[in-house]
């Protein structure tokens, strides 16, 4: 007998990028799919003397040497914000879980930018949100379309990548942030912003958080350590306007107690340490020779094929296709040779309209894998080019 479920294990789906990442551990595969970080670039974390004072339940909020870090940060970046603000999260992701239990019911509106990050989709899809994409320009979305959209179909929130989005690794102009801002403080709509990519800046960029310019809108700033650390340790953040705090801690106390503390604490001393500029340099200096490997592969095996905007930071390539193309059939041919890459219709909104495109990741393969891996999807898209894209099969592709 099936036991009986509820309406939001019906709305379960599997993550496609998930999927893909199984396949990428086999030898030999070239992969551009997920936002990996270079396995050669993380540091070691050294728990020696931790052990014995962390073992122990701890506080649902985080570890306050590493809230107050966080804090001082984000200080410096223009929020007012104090360590009472901030919560210590299981990696960014864990965030927007929270998010979506605090604002949305079955068929509440959600906007978000058209394309927008996959997982976001999905977690809100699992609580029943009514999802609607704002387009992106390469400098943004469209302050007055935003204006247009809240005052025909209020939102309980609108979730921005304001700073080397992903998937199209757009920066928005500070002109954009701000009128964004300006167009929240008027309606009283909350903001998300996701900014995990912030640090990883390849050349000069406006990255002030949108939420540094609002006044009267309530918001959740919401940062991560995984793409300039370890992905493993799961530690992200978020921080909140005094409004929403409370319950964002009480959803975290309902989901896991707490953080791993020893990852924290580590953070905190690596942070803080002389080690950590040094690492970061390294991490850019390594990133951007990536990026412009696979810029110089892509204008040699794609020029005919699609277009793209070199991204200022982050982590990601966004080939907008130049003709129709089954990007999940394409896929499963590049497999079949041992490269992956992300299809872009899983990063729309289920009713938005997209179009053809492919998301490549440049950070975890090295450079002469780049080249070849860049060779082989030109060959295979080139072939490909002229199917029709199957809308609504987000997750069908065999992996």
């Amino acid at each position: 007998m099936n036991p009986r479920l509820s309406r939001r294990a019906a709305r379960l789906t599997s993550s496609l990028i998930r999927d893909i990442l199984q396949v990428t551990q086999r030898p030999g595969v070239i992969s551009f799919a997920g936002g990996l970080p270079a396995q050669e670039l993380m540091p070691n974390p050294d728990f020696t003397g931790l052990t014995e004072d962390y073992r122990q339940y701890g506080p649902s909020e985080g570890e306050p040497a590493l809230r107050s870090l966080i804090a001082q940060n984000l200080s410096l970046l223009g929020l007012t914000c104090g360590a009472d603000q901030v919560l210590v999260t299981s990696g960014s992701q864990q965030g927007i879980d929270l998010v979506g239990k605090l604002f949305v019911d079955e068929g509440s509106p959600v906007l978000l930018e058209a394309p927008t990050y996959l997982a976001t989709i999905q977690a809100l899809d699992v609580y029943g949100a009514e999802l609607q994409g704002l387009p992106l320009s390469a400098d943004g979305i469209d302050p007055d379309a935003l204006r247009r959209v809240i005052a025909h179909n209020r939102p309980a929130f609108v979730y921005l990548i304001p700073t080397f989005q992903n998937p199209s690794g757009c920066c928005y102009t500070d002109e954009v942030r701000r009128a964004v801002a300006g167009v929240l403080d008027e309606t009283g709509v909350p903001l998300i912003e996701d900014d995990p990519y912030r640090d990883l800046v390849y050349q000069p960029a406006d990255r002030t958080p949108i939420c540094a310019y609002l006044r009267r809108a309530p918001w959740v700033y919401l940062g991560s350590f995984s793409k300039i650390t370890a992905p493993g340790l799961r530690v992200g953040y978020l921080a909140a306007s005094p409004s929403l705090f409370p319950g964002l801690v009480r959803l975290k106390q309902a989901s896991d107690l707490h953080t791993n503390r020893l990852g924290q604490v580590w953070l905190a001393r690596f942070l803080n340490s002389d080690e950590f500029a040094a690492h970061r340099a390294r991490m850019i200096g390594v990133y951007r020779e990536r990026r412009d490997t696979m810029q110089t592969a892509l204008l040699h095996h794609f020029a005919e094929l699609a277009e793209w905007q070199v991204p200022a930071g982050g982590l990601f390539f966004w080939l907008r296709l130049s003709a129709d193309c089954d990007t999940l059939a394409a896929l499963q041919a590049a497999l079949a040779r041992d490269v992956a890459f992300m299809p872009g219709e899983p990063f729309f909104p289920l009713w938005s309209l997209p179009y053809p495109a492919v998301r490549l990741n440049f950070s975890h393969a090295a450079p002469e894998q780049i080249e070849q891996g860049i060779a082989v999807l030109g060959e295979l898209l080139s072939g490909l080019a002229g199917g029709v894209p199957s809308r609504h099969s987000r997750a069908s592709v065999s992996v």
